[in-house]
């Protein structure tokens, strides 16, 4: 039986130990999951451009994805947009994110014993996921702090779920639309498509959850559904 949840932020998520969901809606970890459903192999996770460049460099059939302020820095293949991430095939292909949030979440959770990247659209496959481990504590990493509404909104949806409380999901999802960082959303950028915002509020859009392990140094997210690589 879960009897506590703790949550944390970019600056303190070096302190989490146990499970670790690491929560990025609008838009990292939203856009990985919509990176896997177009065939994506793997997603390796990084703080730096620098270290995004070099792994791709480094591995086969590689792309880097992700943003600096948003936008995708030079050299990277993709940005962070889950819109933009749909025009793509993606089979077979290994995955280099590096964002100002989501990604660093990861990097500094340096004390998790289990982690999860985290957002609204695999919410349930999350949830399965984490029972299957018997915790008694889950910790949120609100990777865009405590202001940014989106992160805090689905910490607060899966701790109403993971406790049997029932939830309204009309209400979480217009908690995205109304967050800080919905504001740069506009229909016609080619960067922050407003249609993101739709995509990222899509509760349960997929049945995997995404797990983050630790191999040779690096930090590897792939889809899981039912203890199985997607």
């Amino acid at each position: 039986m879960i009897t506590n949840f703790k949550r944390f932020t970019l600056e303190t998520c070096h302190e989490a130990t146990g499970i670790v969901l690491i929560i990025d809606v609008l838009r990292a970890f939203s856009t990985a999951a919509y990176a896997f459903s177009r065939g994506a192999k793997e997603i390796r996770l990084v703080s730096s451009v620098d270290e995004a460049l070099a792994l791709k460099a480094k591995i086969p059939n590689a792309q880097a994805m992700g943003e600096v302020r948003g936008l995708p820095p030079e050299g990277f293949d993709f940005g962070n947009s889950p819109t933009r991430i749909l025009e793509h095939d993606l089979t077979g292909v290994t995955l280099v994110q590096r964002t100002g949030a989501g990604t660093q979440g990861a990097v500094r959770s340096v004390n998790a014993d289990v982690m999860l990247a985290t957002s609204f659209v695999t919410a349930q496959a999350t949830i399965d996921h984490v029972m299957k481990l018997k915790p008694h504590e889950i910790n949120f990493v609100i990777t865009g702090g405590m202001g940014n509404d989106e992160d805090v909104a689905c910490a607060d949806f899966l701790e109403k779920q993971f406790t049997g409380q029932a939830v309204e999901a009309r209400g979480f999802i217009q908690r995205v639309y109304d967050a800080r960082d919905a504001l740069e959303h506009m229909e016609e950028h080619p960067q922050f498509p407003y249609s993101d915002l739709d995509y990222c509020s899509r509760i349960n859009a997929f049945d995997f959850a995404l797990p983050i392990t630790r191999e040779n140094g690096q930090l590897v997210m792939r889809a899981i559904k039912n203890g199985n690589v997607v």
